[in-house]
């Protein structure tokens, strides 16, 4: 009995060695593959500073998709200019695109309406959630942003980024037009009774008023590109433009 505990102990502190040994290379490549897989990622919105009417692509009459129920901010600003965002991003002057944001800026050509970064995990085959913008001025008669639309970053072999984003501006005023008068039919002229037929002539023939229009869209961003660490992208429409980085950590 006494040589089969003498045994058995050391047996055990082996076997209790090996298993440790076993998992702590299993925790390294763990870690390893985290790091790989994370990422600094930096979005620059910008707004170019030019007429909407001297834009030759009029597209105040197109069809826009319906908005989606997104859940995730991005950069979600009220009407007052307060940000909400669902990422804890850097300031400004720590992002590395922060530089070309400003050469842009100072040119006199381009305003940075949102400048975000932030540290995330995309590892491969990563499906992203769509992310809400709505930044720039503020509609009083649509109540919303001037920008808005949603941003989404996937990863397959490579980082994909879709922008979706409209720009829109308020709506022109309602021309008012006179009531139609069928073909062949007369007007009485006003009745000798005194002011009041004269007063129901006029209230018969008030203008008719067109329905307001809230917003027309001026300009949209509907563009996914794969995306190569290190490198500035830059996609843009004629009023707005995306400027996007990425480092692998």
């Amino acid at each position: 009995m006494q040589a089969t505990n003498r045994c058995s102990k050391p047996t055990l502190i082996g076997a209790a060695l090996a298993l440790a040994f076993t998992l702590l290379p299993a925790t390294g490549a763990q870690a390893q593959d985290g790091q790989k897989d994370f990422y600094r990622a930096e979005i620059v919105i910008l707004q170019r500073l030019v007429d909407p009417a001297s834009v030759e692509e009029q597209m105040a009459g197109k069809q826009i998709e319906p908005s989606r129920n997104i859940e995730k901010s991005l950069w979600v600003e009220d009407a007052n200019g307060r940000r909400s965002s669902d990422l804890k991003l850097a300031g400004r002057n720590e992002l590395h695109l922060g530089r070309a944001a400003s050469r842009l800026e100072n040119s006199g050509n381009y305003r940075v309406l949102a400048a975000a970064g932030w540290y995330q995990s995309f590892p491969p085959n990563y499906d992203g959630s769509p992310m809400r913008v709505a930044i720039g001025d503020w509609l009083t008669g649509a109540q919303q942003k001037a920008v808005e639309g949603h941003i989404e970053i996937d990863r397959k072999r490579y980082l994909h980024v879709g922008v979706h984003l409209n720009h829109w501006q308020d709506g022109s005023a309602p021309e008012a037009s006179a009531p139609a008068i069928e073909a062949g039919s007369t007007v009485e002229a006003p009745k000798a009774e005194g002011a009041g037929s004269i007063a129901d002539m006029a209230e018969n023939t008030q203008p008719v008023m067109a329905e307001p229009v809230p917003a027309e869209l001026v300009t949209w961003i509907k563009e996914t590109r794969r995306m190569r660490s290190e490198e500035i992208h830059f996609i843009d429409s004629p009023t707005i433009g995306v400027l996007v980085f990425f480092r692998k950590l």
